[in-house]
């Protein structure tokens, strides 16, 4: 007798075959579990080997004695999505402790005692005879999904309609994620970050379907977890494989356009910056490369490694260009929540403009704005939450007329001296006029940055205990940074 069903096999459909006459010792609320094939191992660890849905016949050799050992086999067993065991009756099966059923019927993992006159070969020939059926429509549900790439050549599909093609002829539900848990390609949703494998070496059964990582130069790109339809017809572990090769070409592709993106993006930036585009010509570029029209923010980044930078920007349009140490990068206000997040940050973030402004002032404000985060140690400053720095003009001649009057002598005299007077004002300034805080601040002593207040007082002219004296020269220290005349 073989049974042709309509249903996948399961592991209850055995136990109904007269000929095998199987017996359920443990784990009966699992028997609804798919079967894919029967193997006999007697190996203590057969789960590398294993694919999962199978069941597992053993005439006991493998069966450890100890209780904890025999509970940790059947636990590995299920952890690599075993179908179910099967022991051979009054052959070497040692005696089964209560530690291994009680594991069977917590984890639902169905135990079979097979009658010593069934030979395991007539199990596994009824498995072959009833999933023979599955075989062929899983064969065709292949070379469907082995087309894919010629969907890509031929009718230039998105990314969200080629996976949901996939989806209908493999039978499974596809998710994609970085490695983070983050959506790896735009319109295929991304999974619960429970299901995910602990390395991409792990087995690549999870319950209810497979989890592979999808293949990227140095390393895998993300994971690809495929979970069983119902009421479909789930083409197997092959066709899952195959998904996430179009996967990975289909990440490649995208990384690809990016960076390309991203190389014209730096251009565009540049000549933004140099002020060399007409306000026109600007706009209409931005909105081309999908930044906003109405609002855009120019941040500055110190302290980030290029790498960890563009995987933070990774999900954000934006245009990103590096010079010196500083990274710019110009898109909507949300990048500043991504770059805040990054260790070691430094950033600082213009006040937003409409696309086509010059960024003269938003390169000013975001580079103030950074020197600010740097001192402070808070890794995103946005100009304009300084309250000072709304008194202050855009026009940079005339802060620089301002910083003239104010502050001149200074700092001429810290650069034909190699001193830091201007520095040790604004330290102590920023401490409100805490001698102590600054000079420890300044790694000097406190009569050394006492001396040093009466020097700039000499030099500047003004009284620092003057509300008025200190006030202007306050917003003449503040104007410096703008300008990046303070370290």
């Amino acid at each position: 007798m073989f049974l042709v069903a309509e249903h996948k096999l399961t592991v209850e459909d055995l136990t109904r075959f007269p000929a095998l006459q199987l017996r359920v010792m443990a784990g009966e609320a699992g028997l609804t579990r798919s079967v894919s094939w029967a193997h006999v191992s007697e190996l203590d660890d057969p789960t590398p080997w294993l694919l999962g849905a199978e069941v597992i016949m053993t005439t006991g050799i493998a069966i450890p004695r100890s209780a904890a050992r025999q509970r940790a086999y059947l636990e590995r067993l299920d952890d690599a999505g075993v179908s179910g065991l099967a022991l051979s009756a009054q052959l070497h099966v040692p005696p089964l402790h209560e530690a291994f059923f009680a594991a069977a019927e917590e984890r639902s993992m169905p135990v079979l005692e097979v009658p010593l006159a069934v030979p395991f070969i007539a199990i596994a020939q009824e498995v072959a005879a009833a999933v023979q059926e599955d075989a062929r429509q899983r064969l065709g549900a292949q070379l469907q999904v082995f087309g894919a790439l010629r969907w890509l050549a031929s009718e230039d599909l998105d990314t969200a309609t080629l996976f949901r093609r996939l989806e209908r002829l493999s039978g499974y539900e596809v998710y994609l994620c970085t490695p983070q848990g983050r959506p790896l390609l735009p319109g295929v949703p991304a999974p619960d970050p429970g299901v995910l494998p602990a390395s991409a070496d792990a087995p690549p059964t999870i319950p209810g379907g497979f989890a592979l990582p999808v293949p990227a130069p140095g390393g895998p790109a993300g994971f690809l977890v495929a979970f069983e339809r119902e009421g479909a017809r789930p083409a197997g572990l092959a066709v899952v494989q195959h998904i996430a090769t179009v996967a990975a070409l289909r990440v490649a592709m995208v990384r690809h356009e990016r960076e390309t993106l991203r190389r014209e993006g730096a251009e565009i930036l540049a000549e933004l910056l140099q002020d060399v585009l007409d306000p026109a010509t600007a706009r209409r570029r931005l909105i081309r490369l999908g930044l906003p029209a109405e609002e855009l923010v120019l941040l500055t980044v110190r302290g980030v490694p290029d790498d960890a930078l563009l995987r933070a920007l990774d999900d954000h349009p934006c245009l990103l260009l590096r010079q010196g140490d500083d990274r710019h990068v110009l898109g909507s206000a949300e990048l500043g929540t991504a770059v805040a997040a990054l260790p070691a940050a430094a950033a600082g973030m213009s006040r937003p403009f409409p696309a086509g402004t010059s960024l003269r002032v938003a390169q000013r404000e975001a580079a103030w704005a950074a020197s600010r985060a740097a001192e402070s140690g808070q890794p995103l400053i946005r100009y304009g939450d300084d309250t000072t720095g709304r008194w202050l003009p855009e026009d940079p001649s005339v802060l620089a007329s301002l910083v003239e009057h104010v502050l001149g002598e200074v700092l001429r005299y810290d650069a034909a001296h190699d001193s830091r007077l201007l520095t040790s004002v604004r330290t102590w300034m920023e401490r409100d006029r805490r001698t102590e805080d600054a000079a420890a601040a300044l790694h000097v002593h406190p009569n050394t940055l006492a001396y040093r207040l009466r020097r700039f007082t000499a030099l500047t002219g003004r009284d620092l205990s003057s509300t008025g004296a200190f006030a202007e020269v306050w917003l003449a220290v503040r104007a410096a940074g703008q300008l990046g005349l303070t370290d």
